[in-house]
């Protein structure tokens, strides 16, 4: 792909939020989207807009956990369509308001199922033919929370952590077929996810500057893209200082109430 427009880009969880975001940027004459997302009425208003920018769109409703769906979707867009990129964003998060309260475990099993099975379930049919024709671009999208576990979001972050380790394993491999592999892993951005976070939101950017900071840096192939700066230097440092240090630095910046008395 080089530096040019990707021909043909898919995005998971494109009905909102940074999957919006990434559909309008990539929007453009002689660009074909493939769009997924769970409500269709705001699937099919992003695919509206996106048509007006000038792209053709197949959409696809339906859920990342769904194995079989999700495979035969890809699978079927990229007979007519051939895949450049590939755009794993579909995600949810699940956040505790003080320390009073616990993960459960169904709650645990669905942020899991979404957020790492989902994404296994959207990469492999397309890594296989992208495989098969020795091009292509991936990019997974993770979060600065992947690199260091915080309180309030157990599995959210271990299973954003899940992501980092998949694309670190397969991206040397996938090399040697001339398929890119880029892990995003944004800090804060304004979307509904983060509007239910309820710590401190520092560095916070709007989902359409993500949006174009992560498409120029795929144009790059770069296999990193985290952002912004500040924070991610600030998270990778955490995990280079003592345990109880870094755990201090985050219960204050990051901070969860006690328990009540």
């Amino acid at each position: 792909m080089g530096a040019a427009q990707p021909y043909t880009v898919v995005i998971t969880g494109a009905s909102a939020g940074l999957g919006r975001a990434l559909a309008l940027c990539y929007s453009a004459p002689g660009t074909v989207l493939g769009l997924t997302g769970r409500n269709r009425e705001r699937l099919e208003s992003v695919a509206a807009s996106c048509r007006s920018r000038g792209a053709a769109v197949v959409t696809g409703c339906m859920d990342v956990r769904d194995q079989s769906a999700v495979q035969n979707w890809i699978a079927g867009f990229d007979q007519q369509h051939p895949i450049d990129l590939l755009i794993a964003n579909a995600g949810v998060a699940n956040t505790l308001s003080s320390c009073d309260e616990w993960e459960s475990a169904e709650r645990t099993t669905e942020v899991v199922d979404v957020n790492l099975y989902g994404v296994l379930h959207t990469l492999q049919p397309a890594i296989e033919r992208m495989r098969t024709r020795r091009r292509g671009h991936i990019a997974v999208v993770s979060s600065l929370a992947g690199l260091r576990g915080m309180a309030v979001s157990p599995a959210y972050c271990a299973s954003k952590a899940a992501l980092v380790a998949y694309c670190d394993a397969v991206r040397p491999v996938l090399a040697k077929d001339h398929i890119g592999v880029s892990i995003v892993m944004p800090g804060f951005v304004s979307t509904a996810m983060s509007d239910a976070y309820p710590g401190k939101k520092p560095f916070m950017w709007s989902a359409e500057r993500a949006a174009l900071h992560i498409r120029k840096r795929i144009a790059r192939r770069c296999a990193e893209i985290a952002f912004p700066f500040s924070l991610a230097f600030g998270i990778k440092l955490l995990r280079v200082l003592p345990t109880a240090f870094a755990d201090a630095i985050l219960a204050r910046l990051f901070y969860l109430p006690a328990r009540k008395a």
